[in-house]
Order: C-alpha cells, then structure tokens, then sequence
C-alpha cells in the first residue's frame, strides 16, 4: 500500500501536469458586472412636477399682501383707495431639450460576462436582459443625476474651460440661482453648519410659510448633513448614541435635514420641496437603432425640462457654509 507521503507526491505531479497542459481552470469570473455606484438624486424626486403639452407655461398667483379690514363708519362706504384687490403674477417655465447618446459594438454585446438568453426573435443581448439591459439601467441612473445637477447649478452666466460643461450649465437658470436672485438668503459667514445656520434660516423665512414645519426641508450637502448628525451625537443622551448608531433623520427646529449629492458643500435650501418646479414636456425616453454599417447598437435618450420656483419668498438659500 502506497504510503500518504507518496500520494501526496503522485497528486502534486498530477496538478502540475494540468497547468502545463493548459487544463486548469481560468479564474472564476463573475456572471454578472459589479455596478459602479453613483450619487443618488434627492430633490427631484421629491419636487413638483408639473407635466406640459407646449414648450411654455405660464402659472398664475393671485393672493392679498396686506391688510384689507378697514374700520367701519356708518353709513359711509369706504374710498377708492381703501378697497382691497388681490395682486396677481405670472412665473413661466420654458423648456430646454437634453440628449445623451450611448453607442455600443456588436462585439461587445456578444464578447461580456452578461450574456442573455436570446429573446423576441433577436440575437442574444439584444433584447430584454443581459449587458443592454444593465446599459440601460445605468444611463437611466446617471442621467436622474445629471437633471439634478442642472436643477440645483445651472447659471445663464456659467462659464467654464469645458465647452460641453458650460453650454450643459449656461441654457437656464436653476433652483440655487433664482433664490440668490429673488428668494431670502442666510450669510453663514463662513461658519461650519450648526443649528445656528439653522435657526437664523427659520427666523429669515417669513412666518406665514413657517406654519407646517415638518414640511419644510433644509437641503444641505451630504458631508454637512454628517457633520450636524456629528454635532448631535456629541451628546451624551439617547439622541446622541441614535445619531452614532442609527440611521434616524435628523431635525433642526421641527424641520428634517437632507443631504443633497449635488448640493455645493457651502450652500444650502430651506424650503418645502413641493415649492421646486419641475417642468417637463417630453417624459424621459429612450429610443433604439442600430447601425449596420457602423456594426453598433444606438441608444439615445432625450427630455424637455425646465425649473422655477412657485414662491420665492418661501424659501432661502445658505450660502458661505464653511467646511471643516
């Protein structure tokens, strides 16, 4: 009977007989990509959508600014310049077209790690799954971003060394831009965020936008959402071993805090997010070709959006927050 040292011996020389002879497995590859994370849209999702059949809309406000109770006399009606007439204005939304274009090989499509399975007649990964079914899922990621982005950023007198980045950025005029322009704005003087910063855009928010304030948000960046979480957690009660060890919202003067992906690190909104508008005439959509001369697969994806804001007394912006 052989001895185990010589098994041992006789199956070292057989492994080493595979790898010479190429029959060794490869290394274990994955079915499937391991997807990229990516920032994830926080205030278009919670925003007013308003859905548009032209390329412009007009939405009217009417509403009384002041008093109009006089004190009565008897008998004598009240003069031209007593009575009472409610103001009216007009915001208007005037949409911009957004593409994005993905091109992807023939080759590419047949030679990946997600192969699908053939499906509606048409050669495999070109349907309903596999590596274009990912593809399609990540510009639909990316893209929720990027109208984010241009939400929060966008500047009529943005300019940048990079054309695409400027013409992206210059065509509207977003959320952060119309409320230094017209809105109430909180100078943090460059203090790092504290229920200071907090507390002075609850007393610059007229009080008659005050009366539901759970509704009412304060939009920061998300480093700044961790590092007011961090201010609370330096106390030694429940609440601050839940801010250590728990995902809880957190609140400043009855009002959640959110972090925002796209929010600028010393900037920041107070404003019940139902007051951010957004317009949009053509839905999200995504159209399919191919060419064959090319031998690539075209994916294209357009919108028409635009934003504005429906009160801009009812919201304000911190600017000048300091970073640690």
């Amino acid at each position: 009977m052989s001895s185990n040292s010589s098994l041992l011996r006789k199956a070292d020389l057989a492994i080493e007989d595979l790898r010479a002879d190429g029959g060794e497995l490869l290394p274990e590859q994955g079915a499937s990509f391991i997807r990229k994370l990516i920032k994830q849209p926080t205030l278009v999702r919670v925003c007013r959508v308003v859905e548009m059949t032209a390329p412009k809309r007009k939405i009217n406000k009417i509403g009384f600014g002041s008093r109009i109770l006089r004190k009565a006399t008897s008998a004598v009606p009240l003069t031209e310049a007593q009575r009472a007439k409610p103001t009216t204005e007009q915001i208007e939304l005037d949409v911009k077209e957004q593409i994005a274009e993905v091109r992807i090989p023939y080759d590419v499509m047949e030679d990946n790690i997600e192969r699908a399975a053939a499906a509606n007649n048409e050669s495999s990964n070109t349907g309903p799954s596999g590596l274009r079914q990912t593809i399609i899922d990540l510009i639909a990621e990316r893209a929720a971003l990027d109208i984010e982005e241009l939400a929060l950023l966008a500047d009529k007198n943005y300019t940048s060394s990079n054309a695409d980045d400027q013409a992206y950025l210059a065509q509207l005029d977003g959320w952060l831009k119309r409320t230094d322009a017209d809105g109430n704005v909180v100078d943090a003087e460059g203090e790092s965020i504290s229920k200071a910063i907090f507390k002075q855009g609850l007393k610059t928010l007229p009080s008659q936008y005050q009366r539901n304030k759970a509704a009412i948000r304060h939009f920061v960046s998300v480093n700044n959402e961790t590092e007011y979480r961090d201010t609370l957690a330096d106390r030694g009660t429940a609440l601050g071993d839940q801010m250590t060890q728990g995902t809880s919202p957190t609140f400043a003067y009855g009002s959640p805090i959110e972090g925002v992906a796209m929010m600028p690190e010393d900037k920041g909104l107070y404003t019940d997010p139902l007051n951010l508008i957004f317009g949009i005439q053509r839905q999200v959509s995504m159209e399919f070709d191919k060419d064959i001369t090319s031998r690539v697969y075209i994916i294209v994806l357009t919108t028409r959006i635009d934003f504005q804001i429906e009160e801009t007394e009812a919201i304000v912006e911190y600017t000048n927050i300091g970073t640690v």
